[in-house]
């Protein structure tokens, strides 16, 4: 292996590689960084390049691109409360609060720190365990997916500390949105009105852009000229980017966990980073012994997601080399850019083109290093959009959000659906509903009610398969638990206010 690996390393250091590859990265860490922008569509965009490149240089150069992607997503999260992708909607938690306070530059810095830390932990799994991984992530059946789904639910509980019960509405709107449409499984449309443009639902990508970023602006138009809803402005040095020894003993543990939980949801085929950010954050919120300061500026609460978000890379890689399986909508499509260049992921690939496997394992690790100077380089320059006048930031950031709609499917509709759900996120936001929640229920809706489908028919509608198969009464247990945590820290958050 260490042979293999040297040679791969051969191969990315060459000047014409090595050059794509950071050509990669920097072109994701830009679309992650555009609201609406993905790194599918990236990949789509250097099509026409990979015809022209060796399998290898071509793989190196795409896998670049999904990791810049993963952490571009956050600049804008953090600076404008605009995820850049869906895999950085955990991220504007706690980011957008820090850069509120002065601390951009902070917050870029401990995000950029995270997603090469979940990056190099997730190559690393890649490397030593991916076989055996990708083999436990096959052992998921509906009814365990349905399980994961359920525990992911959970979260709606805690999202809100002071009122559960708005919470839990928020997350209640957010599952009833991803209702509308075809059932799957029955054919049969709901709520869709007679309107064709329904049938298929809501997209994600609206209405995550609708909940956080038009609402964003819809919530700075409000306030006059020269009212105090700016960012606070200041000079960001290299030393206020960088992490110091004590943030990184802070967010050690959210690193890790993120790490994990990232790697884990990557490897299950049809999951990714806008499920992983949130389990992560979660987790971490909870066990965190500064629980109280999440949602307004925790290092750990941006820690934690970017890492876990990142460290996906890796983890979807894993059934796609080894599987020919992909694991997200990213990998989905690069597996169709390698079979269109002659490339067939799966358990020969280990024999017939090793050179490609070691490569890419090389690449990837290469990556995080490109990626991590990126980061601070954006931590250094990024902030400078926060001095330009909200009178013409906010039109940008509009302007941003219709055409990122538009770009989905190239629809009006998209861009209406985003108006809508902004609309729907400014008053949810006015009388304290927090917009987590919906966005959860669009994202894990569907995988819960199709699974629970799947799973009835499979077990001719025994619900107790849901407690028979281990791993589905594992998540189970830990939903359980989630919800009994989140009512014990309200019931004391409400006893504390009572004695004040």
């Amino acid at each position: 292996m260490l042979t293999h690996l040297l040679e791969g390393f051969a191969l990315v250091f060459r000047p014409q590689t090595f050059a794509l590859m950071v050509f990669g990265t920097a072109l994701g860490v830009i679309i992650g960084a555009l609201p609406g922008m993905t790194g599918s569509m990236g990949i789509i965009l250097l099509l026409p390049i990979v015809f022209w490149l060796p399998p290898d240089t071509a793989m190196i150069m795409l896998a670049g691109l999904f990791c810049g992607s993963m952490m571009g997503g956050s600049v804008s999260a953090i600076l404008l409360r605009t995820p850049g992708t869906p895999s950085a909607s955990a991220t504007l938690l706690d980011g957008y609060p820090l850069c509120r306070q002065g601390r951009a530059g902070k917050a870029i810095g401990i995000a950029t720190v995270a997603s090469f830390f979940g990056g190099i932990f997730s190559t690393a799994c890649l490397i030593l365990i991916a076989p055996q991984l990708a083999k436990i992530a096959l052992q998921f059946q509906a009814a365990d997916f349905f399980s994961l789904s359920i525990f992911g639910l959970t979260i709606m509980a805690s999202a809100s500390a002071k009122n559960i019960v708005k919470g839990l509405l928020a997350g209640w709107l957010g599952l009833l949105a991803s209702t509308v449409g075809i059932d799957v499984i029955v054919g049969v449309p709901r709520f869709t009105f007679d309107n064709m443009y329904l049938m298929g639902g809501f997209q994600l990508l609206p209405v995550l852009i609708g909940v956080f970023a038009v609402a964003q602006v819809l919530w700075e138009v409000r306030l006059p000229a020269g009212s105090g809803g700016r960012v606070v402005e200041q000079k960001i040095r290299l030393k206020d980017v960088i992490p110091s020894w004590g943030d990184l003993k802070v967010i050690a543990a959210a690193l890790l966990v993120g790490s994990v939980i990232g790697v884990f949801i990557g490897i299950i085929p049809g999951t990714g980073g806008a499920i992983s950010c949130f389990l992560a954050y979660n987790i971490v919120q909870k066990w965190s012994k500064n629980r109280h300061r999440f949602g307004n500026g925790a290092i750990e609460g941006i820690a934690a997601p970017e890492a876990s978000n990142n460290a996906t890379t890796g983890g979807a890689l894993i059934p796609m080399l080894t599987l020919g399986v992909p694991g997200d909508a990213v990998t989905a499509v690069m597996l169709g850019a390698l079979t269109l260049i002659g490339v067939r992921p799966g358990p020969l690939l280990f024999v017939e083109m090793p050179q490609v496997v070691y490569a890419i394992f090389s690449g990837m690790i290469t990556i995080q290093f490109v990626m991590l100077i990126l980061g601070f380089l954006s931590a250094k320059f990024a902030p400078y959009v926060l001095k330009v006048p909200r009178e013409i930031l906010m039109p940008i950031i509009m302007a941003l959000c219709v055409v990122g709609s538009f770009t989905l499917g190239n629809s009006l509709f998209d861009v209406f659906v985003a108006l809508v759900f902004g609309v729907i996120g400014f008053f949810m936001r006015k009388y304290g509903y927090p917009g987590a929640p919906l966005v959860l229920g669009v994202i894990l809706g569907p995988m819960a009610e199709d699974n629970l489908n799947r799973a009835m028919l499979v077990s001719g509608n025994d619900w107790s398969i849901l407690l028979r198969r281990p791993i589905s009464a594992f998540f189970l247990v830990l939903s359980v638990i989630s919800i009994t945590f989140a009512l014990a820290a309200a019931y004391k958050a409400n006893k504390e206010e009572k004695r004040v």
